[in-house]
C-alpha cells in the first residue's frame, strides 16, 4: 500500500478526553475515527489488526475442533423470551420493533440463536460434542463507554459455544479451550494475560473465569495470592480477615451527636474502623430493603451481595434510611428477615466481641457489642465484602495484592440454562430424550487492539507484534526526488506485496521527520529507510524500536534489495 493512498489522517497532538495511551494512539495513527457515544469507525490499519487478531483465534479454534459460523444480529423477542432473559437482561439490551410491530433484540450476547441452531439438528448422542464460533458485531447499551476501544457500545467479539452429553466432557472441553486461549494471548502479544475466577453475571452457570490482562488501563480489580497464585476478580475473590483480637466486654452507650459514619465517630472517640459492626442499606427489587453489616474496615462488594439476596441493588429509599435513623443503625432490634427489610452479617464479624455499633437512635452508638449475647437469634454469616490489601488468602499461607486489570476474554460452564428452557434434547443410547449441557467462550477481539497497544508502546506510539501488525514492513524514502531512491523502495515494496506481507510505502513529498514520526505511530515491526547513506549503497533496517541491523547493498543489482526481503520475510520463523 502506498502511504499517499491511505485513507486517515494522522496528528501530532494528544487529542482531548483520551485518558489511555491505546486511545491517543488509535487516534492520531488514524486508526479509528469517533462517529458517537461509544461507536468508531474502524479505519484501514485497525481493521487489519482486527483480521490478523481473527485470523490468530480461528486456527486456534480450529485446532480443538471450533466450527465457524454467523450467527444474526437481529432476533425476534419470542426466541428471548424461550431463555427467560428477555425480561431479566435490563436496559443494556436494546430493544425495538420493525414496521410490521414485532418486537426484536439486538444481540448482545448468542446464546439462543445458537440452541436453536442446534436444538434442530444436533438429535443423536452421536453427534456430541461440538463446538460452533463465530466472529460478530455486537451492541450493547453501555451507561458510561470510555477509552477508546476499551468500553464500548458496539464491538467485536469472537464467542463459541460448546454441547455436550454430560458435565465431565464440558469440564474437559473447558480446559481445552482455556489452553487455546493462552495460546491466542501469546500470539498477539498479550502474554502477561492471566487467567482469573470471575463472576457469572447475566450469563449463568456456576462456574466462570475470565482472561485478564494485568495493567495500569484496567477498570477491574483483581486479587492475587503470589503464595498459591491464586487470582480472582475482586467481584467473587474470597480471603481470610486478620481478627482483632479483642476480648468481650459490657454493652455501653455512647453519645455521638453529629456523627453520620464511622469515620466520624473514631475521630470523635479515638476508636479505629476495624471495631465496628458497619450498617450498609440498600433497596431490593420487592421494594424491601436490606441491611447488611460488614466490619468497619471493609467495604460490601454488591456482586456478592446480589446473589446472595438474588436481586438487583438499588438506592434506599429517604423514608427508609429516617426510620432506621441512618449513620447510627445497629443490629440490636433488628427481626431476621420481616416484610420490610432482611439482615445479612458478612463473615469479617464472625471471631469478633467487642464491637461498635449503631443504638437506633438518632446520635447514640453501642460499645461491647457481642451478637452471641446480645442478639436472640445467630446469624448466618457470609461473604459478601471486598477483599483488600493485606489479606490473608485463603490458602493461609500468602497475603492479598489487588491489581487493575482489563478483561480480555471469559469462559462459563453454562450447565443447562439455557438448553433446558429451551427445550433442546437428544436421544442417548439407550433411546432416552436427554438435555446437553453447554459452555460459552467469548473473546474482545476490539478491546484486544486497544489491550495490545497498552502493553506494547513507547512515547512515540504502537509496537505491534509481528502476528497483528496492520503493515509488517513500512518502507521510509527520505528523498523521494532521487529517482534511484524512489525506484528502489518501489522494488522492495513489490516484492513484500508479492509475497502476501503487508507493506507500506510511504512516498510522499514530505520531510523525513514527517515520514518517521508517522511510522512511530503505525508501529510496523520492521521499518527499511531508504535515506542519506543510500549513494553509499547503505540500507537501514530498523525493528521498532531499535536498529537491529545495517547492511550495504548495491542497488544497481536486484539481488541485493531481495537481500533486505529475505531478511525480513525470514525474521518471524527465528523469532516466534
Amino acid at each position: 500500500m502506498l502511504m499517499s493512498k491511505l485513507v486517515g489522517e494522522r496528528f501530532k497532538e494528544k487529542p482531548a478526553d483520551c485518558s489511555l495511551v491505546s486511545h491517543e494512539f488509535l487516534i492520531r495513527g488514524g486508526y479509528i475515527r469517533h462517529v458517537t457515544n461509544g461507536v468508531y469507525s474502524l479505519m484501514t490499519p485497525a481493521l487489519k489488526v482486527v483480521q490478523n487478531i481473527e485470523n490468530i483465534v480461528r486456527e486456534e479454534m480450529n485446532k480443538i475442533d471450533g466450527q465457524e459460523v454467523l450467527f444474526p444480529n437481529i432476533m425476534p423477542k419470542e426466541l428471548w423470551d424461550e431463555s427467560g432473559r428477555y425480561t431479566s437482561v435490563g436496559s443494556e439490551m436494546f430493544r425495538f420493533v420493525d414496521r410490521a410491530d414485532r418486537p426484536l433484540v439486538l444481540g448482545m450476547t448468542h446464546e439462543e440463536p445458537c440452541v436453536d441452531a442446534a436444538r434442530a439438528s444436533a438429535t443423536s448422542y452421536t453427534q456430541y460434542p461440538f463446538c460452533m464460533y463465530q466472529f460478530q458485531t455486537k451492541f450493547r447499551d453501555e451507561p458510561r463507554p470510555r477509552n477508546g476501544l476499551i468500553r464500548l457500545r458496539e464491538f467485536i467479539m469472537k464467542d463459541a459455544y460448546s454441547f455436550h452429553t454430560s458435565t465431565e466432557d464440558l469440564e474437559q472441553y473447558y480446559e481445552r479451550v482455556k489452553s487455546a486461549y493462552f495460546r491466542m494471548y501469546a500470539r498477539m502479544g498479550l502474554g502477561e494475560a492471566v487467567c482469573v475466577a470471575g463472576d457469572n453475571g447475566m450469563m449463568g452457570g456456576k462456574i466462570a473465569h475470565e482472561f485478564t490482562l494485568l495493567c495500569p488501563a484496567g477498570e477491574d480489580i483483581i486479587a492475587h495470592c503470589s503464595h498459591c497464585n491464586y487470582y480472582a476478580n475482586s467481584e467473587v475473590a474470597v480471603s481470610k480477615v486478620h481478627p482483632t483480637g479483642r476480648q468481650p466486654t459490657e454493652l455501653k452507650e455512647l453519645t455521638t451527636t453529629d456523627c453520620h459514619t464511622v469515620q466520624d465517630v473514631c475521630d470523635l472517640c479515638g476508636g479505629s474502623p476495624e471495631y465496628f459492626a458497619k450498617a450498609v442499606i440498600y433497596r431490593l427489587q420487592d421494594g424491601r430493603h436490606v441491611i447488611a453489616f460488614v466490619r468497619g474496615d471493609y467495604d460490601i462488594e454488591e456482586c456478592k451481595l446480589q446473589k446472595i439476596v438474588q436481586s438487583e441493588l438499588y438506592e434506599a429509599t429517604p423514608e427508609f434510611l429516617l426510620k432506621m435513623h441512618a449513620g447510627s443503625v445497629g443490629p440490636i432490634g433488628l427481626m431476621r428477615e420481616c416484610k420490610e427489610y432482611i439482615v445479612i452479617f458478612d463473615e469479617s464479624l464472625r471471631e469478633e466481641h467487642n464491637l461498635w455499633i449503631g443504638a437506633n437512635r438518632k446520635g447514640v452508638h453501642l460499645t461491647g457489642f457481642d451478637y452471641a449475647r446480645d442478639l436472640d437469634y445467630t446469624p448466618d454469616f457470609v461473604d459478601i465484602r471486598k477483599v483488600k490489601v493485606g489479606d490473608i488468602c485463603s490458602c493461609g499461607k500468602g497475603e492479598i495484592s489487588l491489581s487493575k486489570g482489563v478483561e480480555i476474554g471469559n469462559i462459563f460452564q453454562l450447565g443447562k440454562k439455557y438448553t433446558k428452557p429451551m427445550n433442546m434434547t437428544y436421544l442417548n443410547a439407550e433411546g432416552v430424550a436427554c438435555t446437553p449441557t453447554m459452555g460459552c467462550y467469548g473473546l474482545g477481539v476490539t478491546r484486544c487492539v486497544a489491550s495490545i497497544i497498552e502493553v506494547n508502546h513507547d512515547e512515540r506510539g504502537p509496537i505491534w507484534p509481528y502476528e497483528v501488525a496492520p503493515f509488517k514492513v513500512h518502507i521510509c524514502i527520505t528523498n523521494t526526488k532521487n529517482n534511484d531512491m524512489l525506484q528502489a523502495g518501489k522494488t522492495l515494496h513489490d516484492l513484500f506485496r508479492n509475497a502476501g506481507i503487508d507493506v507500506l510505502l510511504d512516498e510522499r513529498k514530505v520531510s523525513s521527520g514527517v515520514q518517521f514520526a508517522d511510522a512511530d505511530l503505525l508501529g510496523a515491526p520492521f521499518r527499511v529507510i531508504v535515506g542519506r547513506d543510500f549513494a553509499n549503497s547503505t540500507l537501514d533496517i530498523l525493528e521498532r524500536p531499535v536498529e537491529v541491523s545495517s547492511k550495504l547493498f548495491d542497488f544497481s543489482k536486484v539481488m541485493a534489495v531481495r537481500d533486505v526481503f529475505e531478511f525480513v520475510q525470514n525474521y518471524p520463523d527465528k523469532t516466534l
